[in-house]
């Protein structure tokens, strides 16, 4: 057992084995050292033990057969690896051995004293696990000849009558993990006993048609039966078919049947307030926000009789989750736009999975918006059986690299078979018939001059980043220059006044405004207008005005209380007819008057759209829904229309029952930045222009100033390497009018708003010279770079730059010059 520690492995490497994997148990196992205490003194080898870790957690370890490792513990990984064993049997195996070498040496050798009562969950049923010989004759008639209980014998009867048994048979123990398959067998046959019952109740009107005060669609019925029924379920329908309703609708319904008095609702901090107005026009039932500071809200989770409904955000169960599952005691939890929680590894979502409830309601209309790993962490919340660990989830469902990185997803028909039970998605196109009429249209608008100009310089320097991640991988700095520039094409798009510009001049605005003058002509129509950018929301606000028509704002800087006036008041005043909103509004609002839908840009990921459609397209509204789309047209976002192929082809194929490719190719992270600069960029080169040096420009243009006498021009780096670059420029004269006209050079070569150069006169120069050499002031410059006049080649510094372009011709080019 005492075997050397398996080496480290590259954590992003999931080429492991299952021996690898039970290494890597046992290793933690001797790192962690839990405190292990024998529970049946009576056995020192055979017996059960519980194992308490040092977060005060307990376990309990059964050791059942060492030969052939036959173990049990309740740990949630001990269940779901597959490997039959975890760290805490392990810890139990390193504890005997070193124990009691002995007695474990020869335990390893011969059969258990015990007789032992297992679960046989692939038949759901019960089975011995020993020699049959060794039974009391009336134990054994319960069983077949494989030691599995008769198909006639019921594994909740057998279960008692073997727990008699074990009370004047002291060998015989029945183990604990038989009480997990009676609770799962208990909790099925419940499931389809509430159906059942339900219909019933319904048929005879002993229960209202609809739990909810609106009416429900039959879809949405049978997805409120869908959540109470799997009692643990993800509902993924498109958004707008009516999420928050289906959810409430069963939370009213377990109220209704005696199965919940307390129902946490987890939701984004945004969509709090509309999870209220949402349940008090749907339910009679009582709800609450979770407010204030953690003293505060420990003390809401602990009143004796709260609401039925509490709502809070995924930011508070960063902090509160324990005191949640040890003081509110939920019985429902319901998850709200839970792609919070897709990356399964970071802090949010690793806290607001530990939320312990019986029933765990899921909402998402995108359960994959980029790889099946998303959807891999909402199911093991709600079910971790149904896909196992996550090394075997990527044996299964990726075909890995020679490092171990996933590079396409494969077996996509086995995963949607296996997430059939737990998941129900239904698209808009299955429910048409219910749901208002839809059209789409889109305005492909050219770029004026302005734009056109800052637009190619944007597309110029992304060119050369291609080019140069062709050669070798993007640095950081890089990369983010790159997630820089993209945005700015972007926000180009629009207007250039969004990256500074004081023309607040746009075509797409100037569409806007002959749109929003037609509709304004026709009696009640609300529109609402989405963009990623505030100050292009702005400037539709300003055309709102010119046309004397109220708005509502809805951004990430107003806050939640205004919010929900925002909201109330685009709902309910007839004056208030255009809500202007970025993404914050994009998600979980009900915005149902609104019969146009207005996107100023494009959001880089599809689904994203479809929520911002989804505000107004709902299924409880019977007036049909315009989307109109302004795109710039023969830039990147009308590339971005047909750039969503690859996250189509799998969230179709694993969720909407679309046609199965044996395998999609997977972006792997490194690549991500050049898989968006292939996206973006013209099918047909760029052609890059000659490398210029602006700061050669800004002397040459400083030199033509008329009037202006410039001595002498200098580039300079301030404090350490990399630090910013200033220049300082010397003339004959006053300085402070040459400083305007240099600034206007400034402007004109480099474009940005704060200029860095200085200008003093010559006999300021000469002073300050005088008081560095006397050592009074010194300079802070890491690099000086004299741009005029030119270096003479007799001076210093025209020596040393012709010694070494000397070198660079004797040693051969590129390598010397470096």
């Amino acid at each position: 057992m005492n075997q050397p520690a398996p080496p480290p492995r590259d954590y992003l490497d999931w080429r492991t084995t299952d021996q690898d994997e039970l290494e890597r148990r046992r290793e933690r196992a001797r790192q962690e050292r839990p405190e292990i205490t024998n529970a049946d003194p009576r056995y020192q080898i055979f017996s059960n033990f519980a194992v308490r870790s040092k977060s005060g957690l307990s376990y309990g370890v059964e050791i059942r057969d060492l030969a052939w490792r036959q173990f049990h513990c309740d740990c949630l990984d001990f269940r779901v690896n597959g490997l039959g064993t975890c760290k805490h049997v392990e810890a139990v195996l390193l504890h005997l051995e070193a124990a009691a070498p002995a007695e474990f040496q020869g335990a390893a050798a011969s059969e258990s004293p015990r007789l032992d009562l297992i679960a046989d969950p692939a038949h759901q049923s019960l089975r011995f696990d020993g020699d049959l010989s060794r039974l009391p004759r009336a134990l054994r008639r319960l069983l077949d000849d494989n030691g599995r209980l008769r198909a006639d014998e019921m594994p909740e009867l057998a279960a008692d009558a073997w727990r008699e048994a074990a009370k004047a048979l002291p060998a015989l123990r029945v183990s604990r993990d038989i009480d997990v398959l009676l609770e799962q067998r208990r909790r099925a046959a419940e499931a389809l006993t509430l159906r059942r019952t339900y219909e019933q109740k319904v048929r005879s009107q002993e229960w209202p048609a609809h739990e909810t005060r609106v009416p429900l669609y039959p879809y949405q019925r049978e997805g409120m039966l869908h959540l109470v029924c799997g009692e643990r379920a993800l509902l993924a329908d498109e958004m707008g078919l009516g999420k928050t309703a289906q959810a409430i609708a069963a939370c009213a319904l377990l109220h209704r049947i005696g199965r919940a008095r307390r129902v946490l609702v987890v939701t984004p901090g945004a969509l709090r307030g509309e999870w209220e107005d949402q349940i008090a026009r749907f339910t009679t039932l009582a709800s609450r926000l979770i407010d204030g500071s953690r003293p505060v809200r420990l003390k809401a989770y602990a009143e004796e009789n709260p609401p039925f409904f509490s709502i809070a955000t995924y930011d508070q169960m960063l902090a509160d989750h324990l005191e949640v599952n040890t003081r509110l005691r939920p019985d429902v939890v319901i998850m709200d736009e839970a792609q919070r929680i897709k990356n399964w590894s970071t802090r949010t979502a690793l806290a607001v999975k530990r939320l312990a409830s019986r029933y765990a309601f899921v909402l998402t209309g995108t359960p994959i918006e980029n790889k099946i790993d998303e959807l891999y962490s909402l199911v093991s919340y709600l079910d971790p059986h149904v896909f196992g660990p996550m090394f075997r989830f990527n044996r299964e469902f990726y075909e890995l690299d020679s490092k171990g990185r996933p590079v396409a997803a494969k077996n996509l028909d086995r995963l949607r078979d296996r997430v059939r039970p737990i998941l129900l998605r239904r698209r808009k196109a299955d429910v048409a018939a219910q749901l208002p009429a839809r059209t789409d249209r889109t305005f492909f608008i050219p770029l004026s001059e302005a734009q056109r100009g800052h637009y190619r310089g944007f597309e110029t320097e992304l060119a050369r980043l291609v080019e140069s991640s062709q050669k070798k991988l993007l640095t950081p700095t890089q990369r983010d220059r790159v997630m820089r520039l993209l945005a700015q094409m972007r926000m180009v798009c629009d207007a250039p006044y969004l990256l500074g510009g004081a023309d607040p001049a746009s075509p797409k605005i100037a569409e806007f405004t002959r749109l929003l003058a037609g509709l304004a002509d026709e009696p009640g129509v609300k529109i609402l207008v989405f963009s990623e950018w505030e100050k292009m929301l702005e400037l539709a606000r300003d055309a709102c005005t010119r046309l004397r028509i109220g708005t509502a704002w809805h951004t990430g800087k107003v806050p939640a209380a205004r919010r929900r006036e925002e909201i109330r008041r685009f709902r309910e005043d007839a004056d208030c007819r255009v809500f202007l909103s970025t993404d914050t509004g994009g998600t979980g609002l009900n915005l149902e008057p609104a019969s146009v839908v207005i996107h100023l840009d494009l959001p880089w990921n599809p689904a994203r759209l479809e929520q911002r459609d989804a505000r107004a397209w709902q299924p409880l509204k019977a007036r049909p829904v315009t989307v109109l789309h302004l795109v710039a047209k023969d830039t990147i976002e009308q590339r971005m229309l047909t750039n969503h192929s690859q996250k189509q082809a799998i969230a179709e194929a694993v969720l909407d029952g679309g046609k199965v490719p044996p395998k999609v190719p997977v972006r792997p992270v490194a690549s991500s930045v050049l898989s968006r600069l292939a996206a973006v960029l013209p099918k047909t080169p760029v052609v890059l222009p000659r490398p210029v040096d602006p700061a050669e420009i800004l002397a040459r243009r400083a030199r033509a100033i008329p009037g202006v006498d410039l001595r002498s021009l200098e580039e300079r780096e301030i404090g350490t390497a990399g630090g910013p670059h200033w220049f300082f420029a010397v003339v004959q004269g006053d300085a402070g009018s040459a400083r305007a006209h240099l600034l206007r050079v400034w402007h004109e070569t480099y474009g940005e708003e704060d200029p860095r150069i200085e200008v003093i006169d010559a006999a300021t120069q000469e002073a300050l010279e005088r008081l560095a050499s006397s050592g009074l002031v010194a300079t802070r410059s890491h690099f000086v770079r004299r741009l005029w006049p030119p270096i003479s080649p007799d001076s210093r510094e025209g020596r040393a730059k012709k010694f070494f372009r000397d070198l660079k011709s004797k040693l051969g080019g590129e390598e010397a010059a470096a």
